[in-house]
């Protein structure tokens, strides 16, 4: 083989590669429409799945600090609670040590101390209808108050739930005995020994004295003026109220004892007899000043006294 067969020789081989990379580079400009769906499908599923993810991580987010607002209000709501038993306790002494003083200055005997159990089980005779003890948690849970406190017994929870869902009744003093009508609150003069009795009596007394602090508000209101007078009546007429709230606290409880309720009950007229007038307001001229005086059947003022009865 000559010279020049050798060098065309290699002269072809160094030109088919050449020619090959050509053929793939021509080819390589052109991409199947299968590819390019795939390619598109591939990149959409990424995009959906990186929003998925995203929204995913906010709602666990936001439902993580809705976990931790709960919790925390949660905390609060105990403490709050806590708080308000702790002050009911307290009050509770304070009242009772306020008993104890004012029964060793009337020298009237010293209540006995009733034990845990037996304030608890009076709890519940006094709440008149006992609640087993979880349908009681389901009730407190649906006030949105906790089912228990800590050491609280079902005689404690009872009352709990009591005191949330017991409506007072409108008046001077509000009360969470039901009143009764005009008509019955005649009372008999003997203490009943009974416990309906004893029941029925207390609310007699709550609504009589509820008729007679009404009575007595609407015509110091009526009767009100700007004189050193109607502002002495106005203050004792407050402060009647005022005296009478323990009164009707003892009431709510059906915890008088009857040295009390006797002479309580002397208050009232006898039970076949009508209820005497009751004394009215009226305002009466003497020489500058004005003052408020009562008007009863039988009394009228005199120049000195200013009272004059037919009987003394």
């Amino acid at each position: 083989m000559d010279f020049a067969a050798l060098m065309s020789k290699e002269l072809d081989k160094s030109k088919k590669p050449t020619s090959t990379a050509a053929a793939a580079s021509s080819s390589s400009k052109y991409i199947k429409r299968a590819d390019v769906e795939a390619k598109r499908r591939e990149d959409y599923l990424a995009e959906q799945a990186r929003v998925e993810a995203e929204r995913e991580a906010k709602a666990a987010a936001k439902r993580k600090r809705e976990e931790d607002d709960a919790a925390e209000h949660k905390i609060r709501e105990e403490k709050r609670q806590k708080l308000a038993e702790e002050s009911r306790r307290r009050r509770e002494e304070k009242e009772a040590e306020e008993e104890r003083a004012r029964r060793k200055r009337l020298g009237l005997p010293e209540l006995v101390k009733a034990t845990a159990g037996d304030d608890d089980d009076a709890a519940v005779e006094e709440g008149m209808e006992d609640i087993p003890d979880g349908q009681l948690a389901e009730k407190l849970r649906a006030l949105g108050e906790p089912a228990t406190l800590f050491g609280e017994g079902h005689g404690a929870r009872l009352r709990r739930y009591r005191r949330l869902t017991t409506v007072l009744t409108k008046g001077p003093i509000p009360t969470t005995l039901q009143l009764v009508e005009e008509k019955d609150m005649k009372v008999d003069a003997a203490v009943p020994k009974d416990k309906e009795g004893r029941r029925w009596l207390f609310r007699q007394l709550a609504s009589y004295f509820t008729m007679v602090l009404a009575e007595y508000e609407k015509a110091m209101e009526a009767e009100r003026r700007d004189t050193t007078a109607s502002k002495t009546a106005y203050s004792a007429m407050v402060q009647s109220r005022e005296n009478l709230k323990p009164l009707f606290r003892k009431f709510e409880k059906y915890d008088l004892d009857d040295d009390l309720l006797a002479p309580i009950i002397e208050i009232f007229p006898p039970k076949d007899e009508g209820w005497p007038q009751m004394e009215r307001p009226r305002r009466q001229r003497q020489g500058e000043n004005q003052k408020t005086v009562f008007e009863t059947p039988g009394r009228v003022p005199d120049r000195e006294s200013g009272w004059n009865s037919n009987g003394g």
